[in-house]
């Protein structure tokens, strides 16, 4: 009887896996909003929706409005499920042959949807997006489109990560920044746009900032090594070695946000500083008891443990911005 109860929940979790787009999932899924769901890999949008947060909070302008609260939910929306949606839906597709290699029971390779319906909704999400964003200047009031602009670059950014000839994802250091900037600059960007103005000395912020988030991107690398080295893809952990990598990876994370933190201690954001190297102790930590010791096995361990340090600390350092009036 526990067995036939264990065996359940196994199959729950395999299932609940496919859905959000980790490893270890199920296949089988029949049905095709499901198999559309399993494409934008709903697990990815969470750093996006929170880089907005992130941006609203260091714009300095936000309030509890309801309207306030509307305009993050749509800018959200358009971080998240649907341009993150788009990005990843576009990875699938011209991932399908490294897929069927390293995860067979995705939706392409495995027969579950065929190619048409995949390139249709790319479209209609890259579509839904532009939309969206020229709605959200609008709405902002913004004289330049930033909000639009951002998305435009976004979706070229997506595309040529994914697509040849350029297919930046072949290079591990320009594949991961591009995946760190998405995590993190342009999120971030948008959200700050949306209740204040964007200027030059943010935009560098966040850039210094998504050097943090291209140590994340390598460890999505790391369930991928057999179908990147037959597949001819440079990813840092096929170039350098398991090991080494996930040393690089570390390394990234940690020295990034401690880069930021010295940066909110010129802006004379003292407490601030404090707090979010305090955030970076337990990552280090984490990194040495799961991460560093075997990065195949512990990749999701190690992300599930330790990224909340790290998205508190972007917050506390987007809080510290906006106090500072930047």
């Amino acid at each position: 009887m526990s067995e036939s109860k264990s065996q359940s929940n196994a199959d729950r979790s395999a299932k609940t896996r496919q859905l959000l787009g980790m490893k270890g999932a199920a296949s089988g899924e029949t049905s095709i909003w499901k198999i559309r769901l399993q494409l934008m890999k709903p697990i990815t949008w969470i750093p996006l929706i929170w880089g907005v947060v992130c941006g609203a909070a260091s714009s300095g302008n936000y309030t509890w409005t309801l309207e306030n609260v509307l305009k993050s939910a749509a800018c959200m929306l358009l971080a998240g499920p649907i341009l993150a949606g788009y990005t990843q839906t576009l990875n699938e597709y011209y991932d399908r042959e490294i897929d069927a290699v390293n995860e067979p029971y995705r939706p392409i390779p495995s027969g579950a949807i065929p190619l048409p319906q995949v390139i249709t909704q790319i479209w209609v999400l890259m579509i839904a997006g532009l939309g969206l964003a020229i709605a959200l200047d609008k709405w902002a009031g913004n004289q330049f489109p930033t909000i639009s602009v951002t998305a435009v670059l976004g979706i070229i950014i997506a595309y040529i990560y994914s697509a040849p000839p350029l297919k930046l994802k072949q290079n591990g250091w320009l594949g991961g920044y591009a995946l760190g900037a998405s995590y993190i600059a342009f999120p971030w960007c948008t959200g700050h746009a949306l209740f204040g103005e964007l200027n030059a000395q943010v935009i560098v912020f966040t850039v210094v900032y998504s050097l943090a988030g291209l140590g994340i991107a390598i460890i999505n690398d790391f369930k991928s090594v057999e179908g990147d080295k037959q597949f001819g893809l440079k990813s840092l952990p096929v170039v350098f070695g398991v090991k080494k990598a996930a040393w690089i990876c570390a390394g990234m994370i940690d020295i990034f946000q401690v880069a930021i933190a010295a940066y909110l201690i010129y802006l004379h954001q003292n407490l601030y500083a404090a707090i979010l190297l305090l955030l970076v102790i337990p990552q280090i930590t984490l990194q040495d008891m799961y991460f560093l010791r075997d990065p195949l096995e512990n990749d999701v361990k190690y992300q599930a443990s330790a990224q909340p340090f790290l998205v508190l600390g972007m917050l506390v350092a987007g809080i510290a911005l906006g106090h500072s009036g930047v």
